[in-house]
């Protein structure tokens, strides 16, 4: 059975981890309200310019992109898939709205 010593050591270990885990999790968000501002650009940019919101070519090779970076990182690439197939759909809905907002329907097939 753990000591009374053990258990708070394990306590503050639990505490430290915990922080680090609080503070990428900033991190992420930070990163993440970064990414979107620039896909607003992107979205406005296609928008004046009539281009369509989504690029599924694009989209193709993000995907291929970041499976590579996931493996390397040692991520399962399955899991980074299904978080940017989520960040891409956003960015997608996104775009759309912009392009609505600017009066240029320019279709729903295209990318980030």
């Amino acid at each position: 059975m753990p000591t009374e010593d053990a258990d708070q050591q394990a306590r503050q270990s639990l505490l430290a981890l915990r922080q680090s885990i609080d503070n990428i999790d900033a991190a992420l968000i930070y990163m993440l309200a970064e990414r979107f501002r620039h896909t607003k650009a992107v979205g406005e940019l296609k928008a004046r310019h009539n281009m369509p919101p989504a690029d599924p070519a694009r989209e193709a090779d993000q995907v291929r992109r970041l499976r590579d970076l996931a493996g390397a990182a040692r991520l399962d690439p399955d899991f980074a898939e299904k978080f940017l197939a989520f960040i891409i759909k956003e960015v997608i809905r996104h775009h759309e709205a912009i392009a609505r907002q600017s009066g240029n329907g320019a279709g729903t097939n295209g990318q980030a």
